[in-house]
């Protein structure tokens, strides 16, 4: 209650400070205007506002109105799926890359006017709005999303992939979340900019029934109390579309996660996992030239029989991550606990294991597995909420759910204490389901707590 009171009154504050800065510049607004003292160069805040309320009341405002902001729309529209097709295709390609981004660079530069006296002269004036929105918005969308792409967390990328999430799956799980935040700066930066580039071009081209030939009348007749009545209306627009679609936009994000966690299983590759799940595979990799890093993986020859158990022990740095990641290659669809932590850290413990879960997996069931895992842990929290110890048994978690026919672990047990060690030994090897499993670890102890017998030693 006491946090609500604090929020609500910092949100008073705010109301009060807007009205202020608001009431400072209404204030000048109308002592120049005094000062001017010609209506028709500087009207006051009273006839704009008489102008506003007449324009408000006319049904044909409206009609107007909706109509130029459909054509904005579309083309801010046409721009984002346009940008978001060839930025997929420019982080995949460099070649196509760099054919793109200077023609995008230059439509950038261009002057508006100079893009819609081109379009004119092409489209004509009923299309001339949606296409100037589309060349001015386009390089900024593209522009945005090649850079949000080029910046996704591979590490969380492979492991999402290995776990069998792919396809549409994977776009919602893990590459609109990395990219949201370039497209949420994109949209506060070229929403504005659509509109003001669509009116421009109604004005300029003097289409029929829109904002822009409203406001070209206004400055013929020097009605310039409507001209500044049109341009609040234009900016209320604006700034509307602008909070509702960046509001959607931030939905967006915590849906399509919803949604992956909520398909898990799904596809080819789901069913493939999920077909696998409970049997062994027979692991066999010959490392060759592969490592060229790992001097000590040299002509080394893994082979794993179906539903053996292999440890990798070693020194840091000798390069068990390298053989293990080279064997999670090989050995497609298996589970596996990487070194590092690969967790989504702003989703719940439960989700992080379930979006990777076998499709006959259902949500008690993983609830249990954890709370069994981490005793007292409340498996909504976000992960980001919990001790090291408790993410390390998060993702052992999602590995013993994931379907598969190979558990790979790496040093699945750093930051527990030998009785969380132990018991989390034990109930991997009760939910291992006779499945191959392969370890990596420097301290021989792990082993024994996995009843690992056959070590190599690099």
């Amino acid at each position: 209650m006491r946090a609500f009171a604090r929020h609500m009154t910092k949100r008073m504050k705010a109301v009060a400070a807007a009205g202020a800065v608001a009431a400072f510049w209404l204030a000048v607004w109308a002592f120049a205007a005094a000062l001017v003292a010609q209506p028709l160069i500087l009207p006051g805040p009273g006839a704009v506002v008489v102008a506003l309320l007449r324009l408000v009341c006319d049904a044909n405002t409206w009609a107007i109105l909706v109509g130029s902001g459909a054509r904005i729309l579309g083309g801010l529209a046409l721009a984002a799926i346009c940008g978001g097709v060839l930025a997929g295709v420019s982080v995949r390609s460099r070649t196509f890359a760099r054919l793109v981004a200077p023609a995008l660079s230059f439509v950038k530069a261009t002057p508006v006017a100079c893009v819609v006296v081109l379009l004119l002269i092409w489209l004509g004036s009923a299309r001339v709005s949606i296409a100037a929105v589309f060349l001015m918005a386009l390089p900024g969308v593209y522009f945005s999303l090649v850079e949000g792409l080029a910046q996704v967390d591979k590490p969380l990328e492979q492991m999402f992939r290995l776990h069998g999430v792919r396809g549409w799956r994977l776009f919602c799980a893990h590459t609109w979340r990395e990219v949201l935040p370039f497209v949420l700066s994109c949209a506060r930066a070229v929403i504005g900019m659509s509109w003001k580039a669509g009116v421009a071009a109604e004005l300029i081209g003097m289409a029929t029934g829109t904002v822009g030939e409203r406001i070209y009348q206004a400055k013929l007749l020097i009605e310039t109390a409507d001209l500044l009545a049109w341009t609040v209306l234009v900016v209320a627009a604006s700034w509307a579309c602008e909070r509702v679609l960046v509001w959607l936009l931030r939905a967006s994000g915590p849906a399509a996660w919803r949604v992956a966690v909520r398909a898990r299983g799904r596809g080819a590759r789901g069913r493939a996992a999920s077909a696998g799940a409970g049997a062994a595979a027979v692991l066999a990799l010959a490392v060759d030239d592969r490592a060229p890093w790992a001097p000590a993986l040299d002509g080394l020859v893994l082979n794993v029989p179906a539903g053996g158990r292999v440890c990798v022990m070693g020194a840091s740095g000798v390069g068990k991550s390298t053989l293990l990641a080279l064997a999670a290659g090989e050995c497609v669809p298996c589970s596996m606990v990487f070194q590092g932590a690969r967790l989504v850290e702003s989703a719940s413990a439960l989700d992080n294991v379930l979006v990777c879960a076998d499709a006959r997996v259902d949500a008690s069931s993983a609830a249990a597995l954890l709370r069994l895992l981490v005793p007292g842990v409340d498996v909504h929290a976000r992960v980001a909420e919990l001790s090291g110890g408790q993410r390390r048994r998060v993702e052992i978690a999602r590995a013993l759910l994931c379907g598969g026919c190979a558990v790979i672990l790496d040093e699945p047990f750093t930051g527990l204490d030998v009785a969380a060690r132990d018991a989390t030994a034990g109930v991997v090897l009760e939910l291992l389901d006779g499945r191959t499993l392969l370890l990596a670890t420097h301290d021989p102890i792990d082993a024994q707590a996995l009843d690992i017998s056959d070590v190599i030693t690099l």
